[in-house]
């Protein structure tokens, strides 16, 4: 993974942690992502290139009017006041390339010395065992703190650990030999073995990124969601607030316009595209 500054830009050593998307149903961590960088005022200071990830290119995400700068495949971008890095990931990663992809990208936030990454994303909500009545989305998460996933400050936020991680589960044991580097051949896992509910969590990008963070020794907490396709707009807000909760971020000291003080991203305007036509009622 190659890495390019903005002329005139470096990386800051007061921004101590790194928050980024894990691509999944929804897209609700890239529009997390999206609402963080906007509200924050955080700066872009450079870009990434993977053989792993798909090409992609567009206009300029955050305006508060469109500039013409490109919006490339990975970007980074600082919040200095917030010791806050952010990446944002607009394309998805080559099937069967996740697994390098993650310890590509562990490698890199290994090396300019992050002390917690804090990775947003989404699952399927047709995968829920409890369906709750509230009007609240409720976070879970995924911790590297204990063995078990479980962190205590994740729980005083009022965060569920994630019940379907389970390190001895066949599928999230053989995750964690990849991203160490020694996976056992004799235990080695056949795309053609039959799946089973818990299957579907470690096959997900954020299980990928998630094992390879830590198996380099870094501190990663994973906040997810449940989610259908179609306008997540609002989940994104929650799961953006959860991820200012975690880092003690205060949102209403942000400078957007939006109640709360968010700042929706100039994207944002065309994201489902327009209206509907009311002469068409």
């Amino acid at each position: 993974m190659e890495f390019t500054l903005e002329e005139g830009r470096n990386l800051s050593a007061d921004c101590s942690a790194l928050l980024l998307p894990g691509l999944s149903i929804g897209n609700v961590g890239q529009l997390a992502v999206d609402l963080l960088i906007s509200s924050t005022g955080a700066k872009r200071v450079g870009f990434l290139d993977d053989p792993s990830l798909l090409p992609c290119v567009g206009n300029d995400a955050y305006g508060p009017e469109p500039e013409g700068v490109l919006a490339l495949p990975l970007e980074a971008y600082e919040s200095p006041p917030h010791a806050l890095t952010l990446m944002q990931q607009r394309s998805p990663v080559i099937k069967g390339m996740m697994v390098q992809f993650a310890k590509n990208l562990a490698d890199f936030v290994s090396s300019i010395g992050k002390k917690h990454v804090i990775i947003l994303s989404s699952l399927d909500s047709g995968r829920m065992k409890k369906i709750v009545a509230s009007s609240d989305m409720q976070v879970y998460y995924v911790s590297s703190t204990n063995n078990d996933g479980n962190d205590s400050d994740c729980e005083r936020l009022g965060f569920k650990r994630l019940e379907e991680y389970d390190p001895t589960q066949r599928r999230w044991k053989y995750l964690n030999e990849l991203a160490e580097g020694k996976p056992d051949q004799e235990d080695e896992l056949s795309f053609e073995d039959e799946l089973v509910h818990d299957d579907y969590y470690p096959g997900l990008p954020f299980a990928a990124l998630f094992s390879c963070c830590k198996a380099k020794g870094l501190k990663v907490t994973c906040l997810l969601c449940y989610c259908s396709e179609g306008d997540n707009i609002a989940d994104s807000f929650q799961l953006a607030d959860a991820g200012c909760k975690l880092l003690r971020l205060t949102p209403d000291k942000f400078s957007g316009h939006v109640e709360g003080g968010w700042n929706t991203p100039l994207s944002w305007q065309s994201v489902y595209g327009p209206p509907p036509d009311v002469s068409l009622f």
